[in-house]
């Protein structure tokens, strides 16, 4: 590469991991910081009721330090069944803790279950009690905690609760646990780093680019359809706050573009960072493609809908037609755009769709790209490999100026004025959904097995509803048998996102009823196939419990249909595993969930709105607005 070229590359670099030194402005994504003590804070002596013996990690203190200095609330919670068996007291586990304060400093608090296995407590990790314990000490809920640990049971007990998880591996931990993990550092420094990064990279900072703003008593906009959406043959869909404002607000940045052009999973996890964006700009339109467009109906802070197949994007592309593009390119222009900002995956490139946008005449392009962008890119961002799919959009909206507004959190939501009631014959609130199908095999649960599930939690006496779309209503039919109710083909996407705002719980794979799962604060049994990285695509911030195994040979191959036979990643699931996944998620059979705290108060924090979005509230645990 010319020298020139170098220059230029890293001139447009310069919002690359943006905003790791900055101070969050508005909702952050952690509040508290949960760890494990033996083998995470200090040297793993068994059993050890002996202060002398306390060793701290290398480089704890300081790490340790940095989260305080962060304004991060600390806590341990530990499981020490020591206690339990007689190989230390109480007063000695306490003299314990006493010197590990002396060596690392204060904990804003401590919890620890004295527990053996055998007492099948709510405490003990796995479990999330401990997790959910702290958080609530700590005045916060566990989606908004990351765990740090050094085996399994932390990590499951951290989903569990709905809080983030990070293995820090030691020669203890085994390489089904490592392989698991949705987030994985060297160290607990390193850990540390990589919590303030994320925590930073969220927080807006000064726009990169001069922008105009509307004055007060500016006119309004009419929401008219052909405004915002180019060809008079072909309309935007006018959505949200277009509709219900009615007039402009000041202060706001103008018209911004928002792209996310590929299926509905991929569309509702880049909500957050669209609502971030509706919250500093006076006019939001999205373009997206027909496999997303239903979620994009259901997003808060958008205004306008622009569908259109993107050829570079759709996994099953045509060829690309001239004629096709010069009608997109016409749409966009009609748009008029003061800034786009183009939402991808971690696989795929904006630069396509930004050439178009600069022939349509859109003056500011945001994008995260790894490769050189030209003159096509006016803020180029980049994002580590293994960040969540919501934290990577909403760090590129960050990056842009926008972020989300006081009241609102960096959760997925939907628009609850866009979510019907469940259909008639569902009973009361409760029931455990069970999705086995998936738009791509890879992911899908294996027929048999998904009978088999089906039959396990009707005879544990879980209230079954199966969904599935019209073409899997063979499948549906055969996995609700005959105690189960068959919804396969009768509910579209906001259906079925009232079905599940009612249930206790999700059994589902890796696809898109998962995040709408996510988006109602609904637990989720996640049967995940590793073709794609579970802590990009896992659940997102809500009490989840994976299943499978995540070292099959598909790991992180992105393949569409399974080339392993037998498909072993899921097929080796027991049911068995399924209905202990729901206990441990605090779902009892024939009824609702049982935690009062983490989930649900999770959902009730959801409710929460502020200025940027009168077309609804979001949708609660319970299925209802708030």
């Amino acid at each position: 590469m010319r020298q020139d070229q170098v220059e230029l590359d890293q001139r447009r670099s310069a919002q690359v991991f943006a905003g790791a030194d900055r101070v969050a402005s508005g909702p952050a994504l952690f509040d508290a910081v949960l760890l494990d003590r033996d083998g995470t804070l200090v040297e793993d002596v068994p059993y050890n009721g002996d202060p002398e013996k306390v060793r701290p990690v290398a480089g704890a203190r300081a790490a340790l330090d940095r989260l305080r200095a962060a304004g991060l609330r600390l806590g341990v919670v530990t499981n020490q069944s020591g206690l339990a068996r007689g190989f230390f007291t109480r007063a000695q586990m306490e003299a314990v803790h006493a010197r590990i304060e002396l060596l690392l400093g204060p904990f804003d608090t401590w919890r620890v279950c004295p527990h053996d296995d055998e007492e099948a407590c709510g405490c003990r990790k796995p479990a999330p009690g401990l997790v959910r314990a702290a958080a609530s000490d700590l005045g916060t809920v566990p989606d908004r905690c990351v765990m740090v640990g050094d085996i399994g049971r932390d990590v499951t007990a951290a989903l569990a609760a709905g809080a983030a998880g990070v293995l820090v591996p030691t020669p203890v931990t085994r390489p089904e646990e490592i392989a698991a993990a949705p987030w994985v550092a060297p160290d607990l420094p390193a850990a540390v780093d990589e919590i303030l990064r994320r925590q930073a990279a969220v927080a807006p900072g000064d726009p990169p680019w001069p922008i105009s703003v509307s004055a007060p008593g500016a006119v309004a906009l009419t929401g008219d359809p052909t405004a915002v959406g180019g060809s008079r043959s072909e309309p935007a869909t006018v959505v949200g706050r277009a509709a219900a404002t009615g007039t402009a607000t000041a202060g706001r940045r103008g018209t911004v573009l928002v792209v996310r052009a590929d299926s509905a999973g991929d569309v509702l996890v880049t909500g957050p960072a669209i609502r971030a964006v509706a919250a500093g700009a006076e006019r939001v339109v999205m373009l997206c493609g027909p496999r997303g467009r239903s979620a994009a109906e259901l997003l808060p802070g958008v205004d306008a809908i622009v569908e259109h197949r993107l050829p570079w994007i759709d996994p099953a592309p045509g060829p690309v037609d001239p004629r096709d593009m010069h009608t997109l390119t016409a749409r966009l222009a009609a748009v008029g755009a003061d800034e786009a900002i183009l939402f991808t995956s971690f696989h795929q490139s904006p630069l396509p769709l930004a050439l178009l946008l600069r022939v349509a005449g859109v003056p500011r392009i945001a994008a995260i790209s790894d490769d050189y962008p030209g003159s096509l890119l006016d803020l180029r961002h980049r994002v580590p490999v293994g960040v969540p799919e919501a934290e990577r959009a909403l760090s590129l909206a960050a990056a842009a100026g926008y972020g989300l507004p006081a009241g609102d959190q960096p959760v997925l939501r939907l628009r609850a004025d866009a979510v019907p009631r469940p259909p008639a014959g569902l009973g009361p609130p409760g029931y455990v959904v069970l999705h086995p199908g998936s738009s791509v095999p890879s992911r899908a649960c294996p027929p048999e097995l998904a009978v088999r599930i089906g039959r396990t939690l009707t005879d544990a006496g879980y209230r079954l509803v199966v969904t599935g779309t019209p073409q899997e209503r063979e499948l549906t039919a055969a996995v609700a048998g005959p105690t189960g109710l068959d919804l396969g083909g009768r509910t579209g996407l906001a259906e079925l996102a009232g079905v599940i705002a009612d249930a206790a719980a999700v059994v589902v794979g890796n696809t898109g009823p998962a995040h709408v799962a996510a988006a109602c604060g609904v637990p989720v049994v996640s049967l995940f196939a590793p073709t794609v990285p579970f802590g990009q695509w896992g659940p997102y911030r809500v009490p989840t419990v994976r299943l499978g195994d995540a070292a099959a040979a598909c790991r992180d191959t992105r393949a569409a249909s399974c080339s392993v036979p037998g498909h072993p990643c899921l097929a080796a699931i027991e049911p068995a595993e399924v209905v202990a996944a729901l206990r441990l998620l605090g779902v009892p059979a024939g009824g609702t969930r049982t935690t009062t705290t983490g989930p649900a108060a999770t959902a009730a924090a959801r409710t929460t709105r502020s200025g940027p979005y009168p077309a609804g509230a979001a949708v609660t645990a319970t299925g209802r607005s708030g």
